[in-house]
């Protein structure tokens, strides 16, 4: 059967991914500012760091990649901190994996990989049914740019803005975060208790000895494959067979 995108909803599709990207795009705006600065630290210039933020969506890879830079590392010491940081990744990619319908072409599939990080991977695993790419591109749409603008006004007059305007705008990410995770653990006592215990456990690794020395990509690594293992032993799902293109 031949993969197809033809719905009378792709436009509302592509809609809702911008407005859901939006207030995402508005966070990474605020984080990248820091960014911007550590950007200039390093030397580089507002084009190089615009044109960085735009290849590599990843606040804790860009900061590791902007800190070697600054220590004049060789080209494979920063290829080897970045996928070192980045490396959470590679699981969301695989659990997004499970969202895509067999039959969407690679074309769709690159450019959905192209910019897996955290928030728009949490929108996207909470659609029901098989993933639409318009969604993907509608929320890229929305918060690449800004994430982008947030790292060269960064590096421009990041030091001149007030600490609380920058701190206002970072908010919205976790507001995000919510709006993500609320509806569908009001459906689920499980899920809701499985939050919780996410939570709890990602403050604990924080704070236990050993473990809280680990970079916050490894840590979440470990996290996310003990939880996410144990959550599947104990409380299994049926296979998702609905092929709504959403």
């Amino acid at each position: 059967m031949r993969y197809s995108l033809k719905t009378k909803s792709n436009r509302d599709i592509f809609s809702s991914g911008m407005v859901d990207g939006f207030p995402i795009g508005l966070g990474y705006f605020a984080v990248a500012f820091s960014l911007g600065i550590a950007a200039k630290i390093a030397g580089l210039t507002p084009f190089q760091s615009t044109l960085a933020s735009l290849l590599c969506n990843a606040s804790a890879g860009e900061y590791a990649g902007f800190t070697v830079i600054a220590a004049s590392a060789a080209y494979i010491e920063i290829a080897i901190i970045t996928l070192i940081a980045n490396a959470r990744y590679l699981l969301m990619s695989c659990a997004l994996s499970q969202k895509i319908n067999p039959q969407m072409p690679f074309f769709h599939r690159f450019f959905i990989a192209f910019d897996i990080t955290d928030e728009l991977f949490a929108i996207n695993i909470s659609r029901e049914g098989f993933l639409n790419p318009l969604y993907t591109y509608g929320a890229m749409l929305t918060s690449i740019p800004l994430w982008a603008a947030g790292t060269a006004l960064g590096n421009i007059a990041g030091n001149m803005l007030p600490l609380r305007l920058v701190s206002a705008f970072s908010v919205a990410l976790y507001g995000m975060f919510l709006a993500v995770i609320v509806p569908p653990a009001r459906k689920s006592k499980v899920l809701t208790g499985l939050i919780l215990i996410c939570f709890a456990a990602s403050w604990a690794a924080t704070n236990i000895p050993y473990v809280s020395s680990l970079s916050d990509g490894t840590r979440t690594i470990i996290l996310t494959i003990v939880l996410a293992s144990a959550a599947a032993i104990l409380f299994p799902q049926g296979d998702n067979k609905e092929a709504n293109q959403q």
